[in-house]
């Protein structure tokens, strides 16, 4: 099976799911974006986009790389990735139901404030443009399809730790 922990950039997923990951016996971590690395590192480079998840290639290779995953591996995979268009979504969604991956598809929300403090004040990245750029985009995503597509989990008064222990109690069969 597949946890999917969704919500925009700087709520947490990374740190969460390193946590579910932990409180979890035979899962891994399969970050996304790593395909989506894969992606910006052919040469010559793929036509210009502002974000590699529009790249018609990114959404079946990450469906791909998750199915190949659990065949060789078993177990659960926990996966730590915004996805902010619904189309893309309902695309990796479909994917992973035509390999009858079941999915269980968390979505990690903070207030307003509670994202720009933790962003300007990340102890790692500092600081960030693109994670701000992406609060909007999130706010309207959550207002139109997101928070009706998957158990949401408010982050703004608890620890990544907390955050995890509510997911693993959320996802039946476990």
């Amino acid at each position: 099976m597949i946890i999917w922990l969704n919500g925009t950039h700087g709520v947490g997923k990374t740190t969460t799911s390193q946590h579910v990951q932990a409180l979890l016996p035979n899962s891994r971590i399969l970050d996304a974006e790593k395909v989506g690395e894969v992606l910006m590192d052919v040469n010559p480079g793929l036509p210009a986009t502002d974000d590699f998840q529009h790249w018609d290639p990114w959404r079946p290779l990450v469906v791909e790389t998750a199915r190949r995953v659990l065949a060789f591996t078993g177990g659960v995979l926990v996966m730590p990735m915004t996805v902010l268009v619904k189309s893309h979504w309902t695309e990796i969604r479909a994917g992973l139901a035509e390999h009858q991956i079941p999915l269980h598809h968390f979505v990690l929300h903070a207030d307003q404030a509670t994202l720009r403090d933790r962003i300007q004040n990340d102890p790692v990245l500092g600081p960030s443009m693109f994670r701000f750029s992406h609060l909007a985009p999130y706010e309207e995503a959550a207002g139109t399809w997101l928070h009706d597509d998957a158990h949401v989990i408010e982050t703004s008064k608890c620890t990544p730790r907390e955050a995890a222990e509510h997911i693993v109690a959320a996802v039946p069969t476990l």
